[in-house]
């Protein structure tokens, strides 16, 4: 069995990262760029931190930026360690994948997700119909009660033959690279061309009286049928701890429930993946059809695109690009930027993404981010989500990849696809009751022994700054390094020129 933790199901290893309340280090009157450096390395040698790998880059944003009031002086490097070390950058790697989604497809662009006659359409012919998908990952229940609609409006009462065309994205829909227990929890789900509700079950734990078992509820009860439930878990008084382990059979459909929660306590919300996420599109689809009058008589889901293209005759669409770059960045939802990789993949490269859109996903990148001046050399993508320990990236190249965007024409948009500090997202709960909340856009990243920061900030007397901090150690205490992080950010809050 595989397990994942209280209230992890959507951001799973990057959880951590707005768990932890920041309190405010002591003031600091102001500081000189040239004491930038002092300050920093006095917080990375901190016995708790000091044998990390680091990696940061602390630069003043380029002038040509609209993204904030600027002096108008040019970039200046504050201080660097470690800036052109490789190293794993968790959900960093986000940065790369949505500034590349952005570039090659613009704010406005929509996965669309078609329906298609097949053979004739002479009356009395079969009616064949053939629903292709195209990666779109925030594709939900709302869109297939479109699609069955608009197949009512046109008089469709029986589908004698339904296909489920998940052929888009070829190839792996998982990273061989990920960890065992990140392939069942909801944050690892597979990415496939038929997905639907982020291909995860959730579920929802309420505690009840103490000694009693934690009431479970489906968040979707559309996923209910067909699983066995063993639920272990207990309410408990405020004195004993807190946990939660929710995990999935490997082979069968059984849900496992173990732990405890407080009585009175707020509800649990955690999920598994869904491992045949074709075959549940379309059962679920089926189901949608059966609900609008239309019965189906044979169903099946192919992998190879078929050469017929047939007839649309029903499309729905995804959330605009900008949207679907927020969900990623700002909640660091996996399938989000899984799904990115893979669109810019097969939309740059669509010889190798005939055979594996993930593996054809570093090549597509580093093509589209070439133009803005990223150096290719600097990143290695094995995934989109950033789960995979394979991937390596300098803190250079993040720092180069903020500083385009924050020139280009959707500048402001990728700012404001980031979480915020003390507000939004996963720095929601980060900086808060400090100086720093509401003047920090970043890209958290965390995995067991990674911890990263990346984005913009705005101290109040000194001009923006874009910054990337990375730190990898396999004893990392991720408390420790992660108040060493928010020092570093508190202490460049505190920028002034000075003559």
């Amino acid at each position: 069995m595989v397990t994942m933790e209280r209230g992890a199901w959507l951001l799973g290893p990057l959880a951590g990262a707005i768990a932890s309340l920041v309190l405010a280090s002591p003031a600091i009157a102001g500081i000189c760029p040239a004491q930038v450096g002092d300050q920093i390395q006095a917080i990375t040698r901190r016995s708790a931190v000091s044998r990390s790998q680091w990696g940061i880059v602390v630069d003043t944003l380029t002038p040509d930026s609209p993204l904030f009031p600027h002096s108008g002086a040019p970039i200046q490097r504050l201080y660097t360690q470690g800036g052109d070390r490789a190293l794993v950058p968790a959900s960093n790697a986000k940065v790369l994948v949505t500034a590349a989604a952005l570039q090659r497809f613009g704010p406005d662009y929509r996965i669309p997700t078609s329906i298609y006659r097949m053979g004739s359409t002479e009356p009395g012919s079969p009616m064949i119909l053939r629903v292709v998908g195209r990666g779109d990952p925030s594709l939900s229940d709302q869109q297939l009660l479109s699609l069955a609609q608009q197949l009512r409006d046109q008089g469709i009462t029986h589908i004698d033959w339904l296909i489920g065309d998940d052929s888009y994205f070829q190839g792996e829909t998982v990273s061989a690279s990920w960890e065992s227990e990140d392939l069942q929890a909801g944050y690892g789900a597979p990415t496939n061309s038929l997905i639907l509700n982020q291909n995860a079950i959730g579920v929802n734990l309420y505690p009840q009286a103490v000694g009693q078992p934690l009431r479970m509820e489906w968040e979707n009860p559309n996923d209910a049928p067909g699983w066995q439930v063993r639920n272990n878990t207990t309410t408990v008084p405020r004195t004993a701890s807190e946990y939660i382990v929710v995990g999935r059979d490997m082979t069968q459909s059984i849900l496992y429930l173990s732990g405890q929660l407080w009585v009175g306590s707020e509800p649990d919300l955690s999920a598994v993946a869904v491992t045949q996420p074709g075959d549940r599109f379309l059962e679920r689809f089926q189901q949608v059809l059966a609900d609008q009058g239309i019965t189906v008589g044979r169903s099946e889901v192919v992998r190879a695109s078929m050469p017929d293209p047939g007839i649309e005759i029903a499309a729905v669409e995804s959330l605009p690009m900008a949207a679907l770059v927020t969900e990623a960045n700002r909640h660091s939802t996996n399938l989000y930027a899984e799904a990115l990789l893979r669109q810019v993949a097969v939309a740059e490269n669509s010889d190798r993404a005939r055979t594996s859109a993930l593996q054809a996903g570093q090549e597509a990148i580093a093509a589209v981010l070439a133009p803005l001046g990223i150096d290719s050399r600097q990143f290695r993508l094995a995934d989109g989500s950033g789960l995979s320990r394979q991937n390596s990236v300098t803190p250079a190249v993040l720092v180069d990849t903020l500083q385009a965007m924050g020139r280009s024409p959707d500048a402001q948009l990728y700012r404001d696809s980031l979480a915020v500090a003390g507000i939004s997202g996963t720095l929601r709960n980060r900086f808060r009751n400090t100086a720093v909340a509401g003047r920090l856009w970043g890209k958290t990243g965390t995995l067991r022994d990674v911890v990263a920061l990346s984005g913009y900030l705005h101290p109040p007397n000194h001009d923006p700054v874009v910054f990337s901090i990375l730190v990898n150690d396999p004893n990392l205490s991720l408390g420790a390094a992660r108040q060493a992080m928010d020092d570093i950010i508190l202490t460049l809050h505190q920028l002034q020129p000075c003559p």
